[in-house]
């Protein structure tokens, strides 16, 4: 009977956590098939008859909002591709070389994590407009790539630490160099690791807003800052506009997360386990 008493109560608790969660996500992506008169009709109702024209409004009437996605695209995926490179490089040093400076800089790594991004984004930002950054795809990239490299390289060096070292001495006996150890050996074999921290790096990379909001103008946006755009106090918000945008935004997020999910839950539990 107690089994039975504490099971019914994980089930409960499990339902409550994914309705927390999925609610949210639901609430948005049906509201932008809705007309703006039924987003907040009370009592609200389940039926309802889909439209699309939010999204076509969003198309007519912020024809430019796609073309912030793309940059979205091109900032978050080059970021994460060279947060990924220096993560994968840095761990295996970090786990194939044993020195008090190293030893020392991991602490680093770890405490300069912990700075809140606003610290040291007021410093930044006036030699960020002295090298003419400013308004850029390249200072995002570069911000979004380094906030995310010393929590990478961390969890690079955890798997990178499972991986034999006898792999590696095989492979320098038969004239492999670093690069070569690197590139065919570690590489393949911590993939895993790999692609747990690229999922962080594109996430983060898609959802920031503070950076954006600071060092770009017009070229550079993302949609982080459209969204907020839309949300206009003077005119009126249109709230089926508002909620397609939100969807298309969300959208890329949700694909990514679904099928890389197994990957950031390795991520996550990088460590955890000593063998």
């Amino acid at each position: 009977m107690n089994r039975l008493i504490v099971t019914a109560s994980k089930a409960v608790l499990v339902a409550l956590i994914v309705v927390w969660s999925v609610f949210p996500v639901a609430y948005v992506v049906i509201n932008s098939f809705k007309f703006q008169r039924d987003i907040f009709a009370f009592p609200p109702t389940i039926a309802f008859t889909p439209t699309f024209d939010n999204y076509l409004d969003l198309q007519k009437n912020y024809p430019e909002f796609f073309g912030f996605v793309w940059n979205s695209v091109i900032i978050s995926v080059t970021a994460t591709i060279l947060s990924v490179f220096a993560a994968a490089c840095a761990g295996y040093v970090y786990s194939r070389y044993r020195h008090n400076a190293l030893s020392a800089s991991a602490f680093y790594l770890i405490a300069i994590r912990l700075l809140p991004p606003l610290v040291v984004t007021i410093p930044l930002f006036p030699w960020i407009n002295q090298l003419g950054l400013a308004d850029t795809h390249l200072i995002l990239v570069l911000l979004y790539a380094t906030f995310w490299v010393p929590l990478n390289v961390l969890i690079m060096k955890e798997f990178i630490d499972k991986i034999p070292r006898e792999l590696d001495e095989s492979a320098t006996v038969d004239g492999a160099s670093e690069a070569q150890i690197l590139r065919h050996v570690i590489a393949p074999l911590s993939i895993q690791g790999m692609v747990a921290c690229a999922v962080f790096v594109f996430v983060f990379s898609w959802n920031e807003y503070l950076y954006a909001f600071i060092f770009t103008i017009q070229n550079a946006k993302t949609t982080p800052l459209i969204l907020s755009e839309l949300m206009d106090s003077v005119a009126g918000t249109n709230y089926g506009i508002l909620f397609a945008a939100a969807t298309v935004q969300l959208a890329p997020i949700v694909v990514v997360v679904m099928l890389l999910q197994r990957f950031l839950v390795s991520g996550l539990t990088a460590g955890a386990v000593k063998g």
